[in-house]
């Protein structure tokens, strides 16, 4: 049995859990496939100890019985928590009929209780709009679907595009999608919260026969060069120190000041982050980021002078 067929396997029977029955027709047209092996593959579910049925005749259909439970003939119990956190967590998202499906089979596993993970795409401030937007990216990449939207770019310049999305990925403190841009005509990554009107085209495409590039070596470079920092807060922020960085990258001082070393791309967010600690940290190394906050910080203090 080929990858292909085992993941037409596998759709199928999650179809056939969201529904009470569908016809070999409906089945092979979905998939692109003849009623033939359709059937050949209801023969394989069978063969595997799913108990899926097919009825002939005026309101008949492919479906499965009733009773069916999941983790007798299929899944491991480890098996079956990683689907329903799966599932948990793209309900957060608001994926199409996820809530129904997790629902369900919560209830083919045997199990009570799943709701103990709630995830949060979205930023604070974006609220609906942003868990719509992490919702519709999904449904766009699982369904292969063209999507359009609105990008400004890291130097302000706005942009209409129509991509095929092929995958979300959380790096660096922020959300990207990765996707074949139409205009371009290459892989790109695009910072999802630079992303407006996003608007699903519902317009089909086929993956492309090429791989991914990683996140790093994609079309639009996503990482400027790196710069090593050496950093020491002030005792009173340990808090912070020990919910941000590496606690092997961390080290107390007799003082009972911390010192930190870690490793970031060189840009206007590490300098922003830098000085989000305020006057509570200081940086060691290298000389030079000590020079560009401290004439940040100046021009940020004469913004806040009283005028004269």
């Amino acid at each position: 049995m080929d990858t292909v067929q085992m993941n037409r396997l596998f759709e199928i029977v999650y179809l056939l859990l969201q529904r009470e029955s569908m016809t070999a027709a409906e089945l092979a047209e979905r998939f692109e496939v003849s009623k033939r092996t359709i059937y050949r593959d209801i023969d394989a579910l069978s063969a595997a100890g799913i108990p899926v049925y097919a009825s002939k005749g005026k309101g008949g259909g492919i479906g499965l019985l009733p009773d069916f439970v999941l983790n007798k003939s299929l899944l491991s119990a480890e098996e079956q928590n990683e689907i329903l956190f799966a599932l948990q967590s793209m309900e957060a998202t608001n994926a199409l009929q996820t809530g129904q499906v997790l629902a369900k089979l919560s209830s083919l596993f045997r199990k009570e209780e799943v709701n103990w993970i709630d995830v949060d795409f979205s930023g604070w401030n974006s609220g609906e709009e942003g868990r719509g937007k992490f919702g519709l990216l999904r449904t766009a990449i699982l369904e292969s679907r063209v999507i359009e939207f609105t990008y400004y770019s890291s130097y302000g310049r706005k942009s209409r595009r129509q991509a095929e999305p092929i995958k979300l990925q959380f790096k660096n403190s922020a959300w990207y999608l990765q996707a074949f841009c139409l205009q371009s005509v290459e892989f790109r990554t695009f910072k999802i919260n630079r992303m407006e009107e996003l608007r699903y085209t519902g317009e089909p495409f086929e993956r492309r026969n090429i791989p991914v590039p990683a996140l790093e070596e994609s079309g639009q470079a996503v990482y400027p060069s790196h710069v090593d920092l050496e950093l020491e807060f002030a005792p009173r922020l340990a808090f912070r120190v020990f919910d941000e960085f590496d606690q092997a990258k961390v080290r107390q001082n007799a003082d009972g000041s911390y010192r930190v070393s870690v490793s970031y791309p060189e840009d206007g967010w590490v300098y922003g982050y830098l000085l989000s600690f305020g006057e509570e940290v200081k940086v060691i190394s290298p000389p030079h980021i000590r020079n560009i906050l401290g004439q940040k910080a100046k021009k940020i203090a004469e913004m806040y002078e009283p005028p004269s």
